[in-house]
């Protein structure tokens, strides 16, 4: 228990606080911990500190929250904490060459993917969206280019036939926890090798934007009901019925429907069913404006809808 190494942790949401929450449960001597700057948040967009600001305050870390890593006098402070390794994790800010080179061992990335499938900013939701049947984490030391370092340990992680990018985050933030202790111990007994990635097997995951979850029912009922899943907590599926934007946060795929994409197919109490392009979707939790999300049969309580209505298609 407990290591001489000296790390700076660098991380933001759930996900870091997860492996910041290891290292310091397994004695790591956690000399700083940078997170970005608090944020407006919740409905009052009160200021509100990060996962892993509350929990290094709980430790008595020292907290820095510098809005850039490029300031000369930030890189001069971190220098003087001489660190052995920075550990990062979801931070949220680029580290200058400057930075990557400064701990003695370097920087380690505890990615969301297995690299260099999903390069980037939203791995997990990407997984989710293609339909890969695997996921998990790597941990990689850190380069200038964007997750195109060295691979040093991965670990591989299924994904269920209803995981959300919820409960998959959840799962991961558990692996990741376990992988960079994992790595730490090989690295502590000179038993961690680097392998290259294949940057022709690149996939890149860029950030997850609210319009893309705007459905379009033009596309198969299994593209659809896959993107419902993987935009499960952000920025959550919608569709538009007489002018009204309708969150939809769980659906199944229905075989033998078919119609006009976007028309409702049936309404009773057992279903509310909408054609795709191929297939169609039982849409099983929905949410209006100012309401809350809604198991189908008391959704259409409040907003009723009949066979041959329509949803509003995705104009280019």
């Amino acid at each position: 228990m407990g290591s001489r190494l000296k790390v700076i942790f660098a991380g933001t949401p759930d996900f870091s606080a997860a492996a910041l929450a290891a290292l310091l449960a397994h004695g790591y001597n956690v000399v700083a911990v940078l997170t970005q700057p608090d944020r407006p948040a919740g409905r009052g967009m009160q200021l509100s500190a990060s996962a892993v600001k509350q929990l290094a305050i709980q430790h008595h870390l020292p907290v820095w929250q510098p809005l850039t890593l490029k300031n000369i006098e930030i890189q001069q402070q971190l220098a003087e904490l001489q660190a052995d390794l920075m550990i990062v994790a979801a931070y949220g800010l680029i580290l200058p060459k400057a930075v990557l080179a400064m701990p003695r061992l370097g920087c380690l990335n505890i990615h969301a993917s297995l690299l260099p499938r999903w390069r980037g900013a939203a791995p997990i939701q990407r997984a989710i969206l293609a339909g890969d049947a695997e996921t998990g984490i790597t941990i990689m030391q850190m380069d200038e280019g964007l997750d195109t370092g060295a691979m040093l340990l991965k670990k591989v992680c299924p994904i269920a036939a209803h995981e959300t990018a919820a409960t998959l985050h959840d799962r991961l933030a558990e692996l990741g926890a376990e992988s960079i202790l994992a790595a730490l111990a090989k690295l502590e007994a000179n038993n961690l090798s680097a392998v290259a990635q294949n940057n022709e097997l690149a996939t890149y995951a860029s950030k997850l934007v609210k319009s893309e979850a705007r459905i379009d029912w033009t596309k198969s009922a299994q593209e659809i009901e896959r993107a419902i899943r993987a935009y499960h907590p952000f920025p959550v599926a919608f569709a538009e019925m007489n002018s009204t934007a309708i969150k939809i946060w769980q659906a199944s795929v229905v075989e033998n429907v078919s119609g006009i994409p976007g028309t409702i197919t049936q309404v009773d109490k057992e279903r509310l069913a909408v054609a795709c392009g191929s297939g169609g979707l039982s849409l099983e939790i929905l949410q209006r404006p100012g309401g809350k999300a809604l198991p189908h049969s008391q959704f259409l309580q409040g907003f009723p809808v009949k066979v041959g209505d329509q949803f509003q298609q995705v104009t280019a």
